[in-house]
């Protein structure tokens, strides 16, 4: 039977069997500016951009860690082969420490990251001796057995560490304050009294070695360059990226950059701008794909609008050549540095719109297919003549072809709604929840349209929900959803009251996705009223519990994450709804089910609410419910709980409406 299911492979399986499986993890790490080469065995280990891969110099293999497969954390400050106890010492920005034997396995030490410390305890360096690993910190050295896989022992000096060495049988401490401090190795060390001075601090000059430095840029990882993700924008099967939008009180001056990814390969939008344009490249806020012509993408950011195609700069516009204006805050009204361009967003007649924020005119523009530019000026979106909002940003349209935007900023946080083709504004600055109620919104962090036409504004009270007939209402009611709290009473609270909400997406199942500003992620169902999930990085590999933006692939299910420590994904269970279900859209993945797998069915390209049924080859039911936007996971087992027998099993669905859908098998190898 095992071997004539495996043979059905040919017959049954899809492209499909590659996708990831639901409810699994992957992060995007960089790995362009390799810091560090360290070398055991036959193995390169390196470190770049704050991550780690692997070269193995016999098979030419490249492998990647990060915290969604091996991990314990992300951005890693050091790195260092133990080659008497065959581990790699790695040490995280955050004092977290892993150990990594020469199989790939990890061993996590926490003790010294979670040990509550009025010391600084800032890690400097790492230098190996035999079994042991000495952390310079700005309090002294810090001790691991790495054969042991324990920290042994603490060397508090009162003064900065910022590397050590072990010469002599003695042990050198160099600290730029209080120079070069030594001690015998058999003396009691963590006594200060052991240690005495022997000179001037001279800095150290580590160095990578050239010929370890070549091999491994030979075999540098795939990735994007930079792991700044503040923007992101799924759409024609491409994940689009940027930094982020800025913010006149925070100059994060991040590098310029477009960074695109494609199934599994990544695109660098040219970026040495600077260079061509004579002015800073950076703080790139948001992009936008001319839906005429998919390589023609536009980025903008602190610096005013860039064109590009197929990833080659085209053009920039600027205060010298467009409408485009200079910052109010900024005296020299020729410096092109802030023309500060944060929301873009195409309209279906291939025109751009754009929010200058804080110009001196005004702030909403439209440069036309044909090169032309158009003002839009609104006296909603200034303080007076010549003073625009500080951060109009996130322009998004909806199914009505509104174009919504907000002003994320304290002085005055607001939601906005344009209409392109009657010049209609309606500017929302006054909050009134349901109970009549005003909201003390600080800011509107962003906007996203629901499966029903409802508006969801994220702010930093918590998301309130902009019913779709109380769009064009004079004094619209916004909406603090009220989840009962189930304790036999009729108490209920707000959903997600008092959260920071900095971005908000919306699956296949209208289920709600919000970012958070340092609460993680939360999944929402569709009737708003349940928590389905809450990721943070201390219950899943979530980067960050910092998430500033949230994009969704619709046809796989997969969500992105862009945080302050990168780009991660969750391999949702939801996708876009198919209109029409047939033999060609309906499939199951994996497929065949092999003995060791033991996660998640999923069966994809289905209606909304379809019903589905499996059934074995003589018709009895096995499992059976709804789909989840587009799809449908099922877990394996029977009516009963058990595991499913070798066979071949039938997916029988239907429509909501109860027409006959179609059907699709499942091989199933114990």
């Amino acid at each position: 039977m095992r071997k004539f299911l495996l043979l059905t492979l040919g017959l049954i399986a899809t492209a499909a069997t590659l996708q990831a499986q639901v409810g699994s993890w992957r992060a995007y790490p960089a790995y362009h500016d390799i810091t560090a080469v360290e070398k055991g065995g036959n193995t390169l280990y390196v470190l770049a951009s704050g991550g780690l891969y692997t070269y193995n110099t016999v098979d030419r293999s490249v492998q990647t860690y990060d915290k969604t497969n091996a991990l314990s954390g992300t951005g890693i400050s050091f790195i260092a082969w133990c080659q008497a106890a065959r581990r790699l010492v790695i040490v995280y920005e955050d004092q977290n420490i892993d150990l990594m034997d020469d199989r790939g396995q990890v061993i996590n030490l926490p003790d010294y990251y979670l040990k509550s410390m009025t010391e600084d305890k800032t890690v400097n360096d790492v230098h190996i001796s035999g079994t042991a690993a000495y952390l310079s910190t700005n309090f002294g050295i810090l001790k691991i057995d790495v054969a042991r896989a324990e920290v042994s022992d603490t060397y508090n000096l009162a003064f900065p560490v910022a590397y050590c060495r072990t010469e002599g049988g003695n042990i050198y401490a160099a600290s730029p304050a209080a120079g070069l401090y030594a001690a015998p190795l058999t003396s009691n060390l963590p006594d200060k009294a052991s240690w005495t001075r022997r000179g001037d601090y001279t800095p150290q000059h580590k160095t990578i070695d050239p010929a370890l430095l070549a091999e491994a840029q030979q075999a540098r990882a795939d990735g994007p360059k930079y792991n700044y993700f503040g923007f992101l924008r799924f759409e024609n099967g491409t994940l689009y990226t940027s930094c982020g939008p800025f913010v006149d009180t925070n100059d994060r001056n991040l590098p310029g950059c477009v960074q695109t990814l494609t199934g599994h390969n990544w695109t660098i939008y040219e970026d040495n701008l600077q260079q061509q344009t004579g002015y800073t490249y950076a703080d790139v806020a948001c992009t936008a794909v001319d839906p005429k012509d998919k390589t023609h993408v536009f980025a903008a950011g602190r610096s005013g609008l860039y064109e590009f195609r197929d990833g080659r700069f085209v053009k920039a516009y600027t205060n010298t050549n467009s409408p485009l204006q200079t910052a109010w805050s900024v005296a020299d009204r020729t410096n092109r540095n802030y023309v500060i361009v944060q929301g873009l967003q195409f309209t279906p007649d291939g025109s751009l719109w754009c929010l200058n924020s804080m110009s001196t005119s005004a702030p909403l523009l439209r440069l036309d297919a044909g090169g032309e530019w158009t003002e839009y000026p609104h006296p909603e979106l200034m303080y007076s003549t010549q003073r625009a909002l500080e951060n109009l940003t996130g322009m998004t349209t909806d199914s009505r072809g509104l174009l919504w935007f907000v002003n994320n900023h304290y002085r005055m946080p607001a939601l906005m709604a344009y209409q392109p083709e009657t010049d209609k504004l309606n500017a929302y600055k006054n909050f009134v929840n349901q109970d009549g109620t005003r909201v003390q919104v600080g800011y509107v962090r962003c906007a996203a349209e629901d499966r029903e036409g409802n508006i969801w504004a994220g702010t930093d009270h918590g998301p309130l929900l902009l019913r779709a007939a109380d769009i064009t209402t004079d004094a619209p009611v916004f909406y603090q959803v009220k989840v009962p709290r189930n304790d036999n009473t009729n108490l209920a609270d707000y959903l997600l009251d008092g959260v920071d909400i900095t971005s908000v997406a919306i699956d296949g199942a209208n289920r709600k996705w919000f970012g958070t500003n340092g609460s993680g992620v939360y999944l929402i169902s569709a009737d708003n009223l349940t928590q389905l999930q809450h990721f943070t990085t201390q219950n899943s590999p979530l980067l960050s519990d910092f998430v500033e933006s949230i994009a969704i692939d619709s046809q796989s299910g997969e969500v992105f994450f862009g945080t302050e420590k990168g780009l991660c994904s969750y391999m949702g269970d939801a996708t876009a709804t198919a209109d029409h279900m047939d033999k060609d859209s309906v499939y199951a993945y994996p497929n065949p089910v092999r003995p060791d797998y033991t996660g998640l069915i999923t069966i994809t390209g289905l209606s909304y609410n379809a019903d589905v049924k499996i059934v074995t080859s003589g018709g009895t039911l096995v499992a059976e419910g709804r789909s989840n936007g587009g799809t449908y996971t099922w877990d394996g087992l029977d009516r009963r709980g058990r595991r499913v027998a070798s066979g071949v099993y039938m997916v029988l669905t239907a429509t909501a409406e109860g027409d006959k859908g179609t059907v699709c098998k499942i091989a199933v190898v114990r």
